[in-house]
């Protein structure tokens, strides 16, 4: 159990409202916690007392994250709930933080006097369920136990327990057989309940993205059943037909391989060889069309920069960072996931901002990085449902 405490002196605050230094409010309060604390009189020199000591509460959650800078008081702010009752809501940074240590939840309870405003946060812990078949798969055909223990264990060794760390295994494992079975029969369902299967999140981004008329870069990698995903997510988009055109490795055996790339032909999707297509891929852009870049493998030397991921020096490909430099074409990171009640999402989220001045390499370097990120937060939200058993730390 995660808890934290925290008091602030209302007198703080008293003098920051008595300033009218509303810059030094915003420091530390977003413009709705300003609004929340306003009466008729002014600002609650009381009310902002209690919400800088839940955010000082919820820092103390993630001890190591804010001694790290990675995470401020900032990152949390407070809303109120339909009773009243505050609520926090995550940045992005603690979200990521949240995830990595398998919280659902922060609760929080204040109480004040005329000096002094307390609050104090406790940290839900997120409840998890292996299905029987994970439990059988991991006990008697774990493919790459060895791999899959060792990565989770580098991502969450320090956050999480081991039963917690073999929980994830396990689902991860299920997650595996559901995904294999999907792909031989989903074609066997009709129109009406690919429908009902599938649901689209962040289209918007990906349609601001294509009005600038450069062609969109997805960056994405093996989450959730990606091919089942987009293949029924897009049925009903057909102003993304022939539009979306993956960048793929050969798969093994060859007659897979050819099955693979016909399900794609017949759903109007492209794929591109990793090797010697760059032509291609700039004609496809320049041609306002989306190129499709799984970014979550280790880069051999000579088609990667060193970077991290998670924390860990893991060597990344240059094509997704190189592209954008080269092309100016957005970057949207996308992803999909199953649902509990066995349905699936496909979804884009906002352009990545991505670092534009510097000498070449250097970008790459720090973009690659970027890139990493976006694909981290994406993973944490649902780690059972990425593909664990890759060597993705690799030495050079």
């Amino acid at each position: 159990m995660r808890c934290g405490i925290d008091s602030a002196e209302v007198s703080r605050l008293e003098k920051l409202i008595l300033d009218h230094d509303r810059e030094g409010l915003l420091r530390f309060f977003s413009d709705e916690e300003l609004e929340a604390a306003t009466t008729s009189k002014g600002f609650s020199a009381q009310k902002l007392a209690s919400r800088f000591a839940i955010k000082e509460a919820c820092a103390k959650l993630f001890p190591k994250e804010v001694g790290l800078g990675i995470l401020e008081p900032t990152d949390f702010s407070v809303t109120n709930g339909g009773y009243g009752e505050p609520k926090v809501q995550l940045s992005e940074r603690a979200e990521v933080s949240a995830n990595k240590h398998a919280i659902s939840d922060i609760s929080v309870s204040t109480t004040h006097t005329d000096q002094t405003a307390t609050a104090i946060a406790i940290a839900q812990p997120s409840v998890l369920h292996s299905p029987w078949y994970g439990k059988l798969v991991y006990r008697l055909l774990p493919l790459r136990k060895a791999v899959v223990t060792q990565n989770l264990t580098r991502v969450f060794g320090d956050s999480l327990t081991s039963p917690q760390r073999q929980t994830i295994a396990e689902r991860f494992y299920a997650h595996f057989v559901l995904s294999f079975l999907e792909l031989f029969t989903f074609r066997l369902k009709g129109k009406e309940k690919l429908r009902k299967m599938i649901r689209i999140e962040g289209g918007d981004h990906l349609e601001r993205a294509l009005e600038k008329k450069r062609g969109v870069l997805i960056l994405t990698g093996h989450f959730g059943n990606w091919e089942v995903a987009t293949a029924a997510g897009l049925t009903d988009h057909p102003q993304f037909r022939n539009r979306f055109h993956f960048i793929r490795k050969p798969l093994k055996p060859e007659w897979f391989n050819r099955w693979i790339r016909s399900r794609f032909s017949k759903s109007g999707f492209g794929t591109l060889e990793k090797r010697d297509s760059l032509d291609e891929i700039l004609d496809l852009l320049e041609a306002n069309n989306i190129i499709v870049n799984v970014y979550d493998q280790f880069a051999i030397k000579s088609h990667g920069v060193p970077s991290e991921f998670f924390g860990h020096p893991a060597h990344s490909f240059k094509s997704v960072p190189a592209l954008a430099q080269f092309s100016r074409a957005p970057v949207i990171p996308a992803s999909s996931w199953r649902e509990p009640d066995g349905t699936h999402v496909l979804s884009f989220e906002s352009e990545l901002e991505l670092d534009t001045e510097g000498k070449t390499r250097d970008l790459i370097i720090k973009n690659s990085k970027l890139c990493n990120q976006a694909l981290e937060r994406i993973i944490l939200r649902h780690p059972e449902q990425w593909i664990w058993m890759h060597k993705r730390w690799k030495p050079v």
